[in-house]
């Protein structure tokens, strides 16, 4: 071999060794940014676990606590009723006890007003299939679809219907006693 040869391959060789060094220890560097990130990972991974059981109790604590003020104003409710039963057995005044007992059923349809509660209303409104359902049509009782009495009352909750009002609805029978025959 030549001896520039030789020094070329020399200083590929030295060159090649710096190379390897250098590339072990970016390597090196990428394996700890690695574990790094993994570790970060980790940590988040565990923190959003924590995150979900934490949002999860708060939501089951809502379900289970959420109505508590609705239910500590209808005690007052059935305390008040608790009172008209007893002034009931202890008096002959029914009218007394009848105010009594409508007082507290207003007092009872405030506070359920108060929480988005709402009467469906009937008598006299045209029937509408999404709010009342008919129990019984009623000839002659007026305009045709028109409610004429109430059965049950029926109720929305915020605008939603919970339940829908029984009635009855008028309906015009027919006076054409010719029916076309298929033949």
């Amino acid at each position: 071999m030549k001896k520039n040869e030789k020094l070329q391959v020399e200083k590929t060789a030295a060159f090649n060794v710096d190379e390897v060094e250098s590339l072990k220890e970016a390597l090196e560097k990428e394996r700890k940014n690695s574990d790094e990130y993994l570790n970060k990972l980790k940590y988040l991974q565990a923190d959003f676990e924590n995150y979900k059981k934490r949002v999860n109790r708060e939501i089951g604590d809502a379900v289970t606590f959420g109505n508590q003020k609705l239910i500590t104003e209808l005690l007052t409710v059935l305390d008040e009723l608790e009172y008209a039963i007893n002034a009931g057995k202890n008096s002959n005044n029914k009218d007394a006890l009848l105010h009594g007992v409508e007082i507290t059923l207003k007092k009872l349809y405030g506070l359920l007003e108060k929480e988005g509660l709402s009467k469906i209303e009937t008598i006299g409104k045209e029937f509408n299939p999404f709010t009342h359902e008919v129990v019984q049509r009623v000839s002659g009782g007026g305009d045709e679809e028109l409610i004429v009495e109430e059965i049950r009352a029926g109720f929305t909750l915020k605008g939603k219907v919970l339940r829908p009002s029984l009635v009855k609805i008028a309906y015009q029978p027919s006076t054409d006693s010719n029916f076309s025959k298929k033949g």
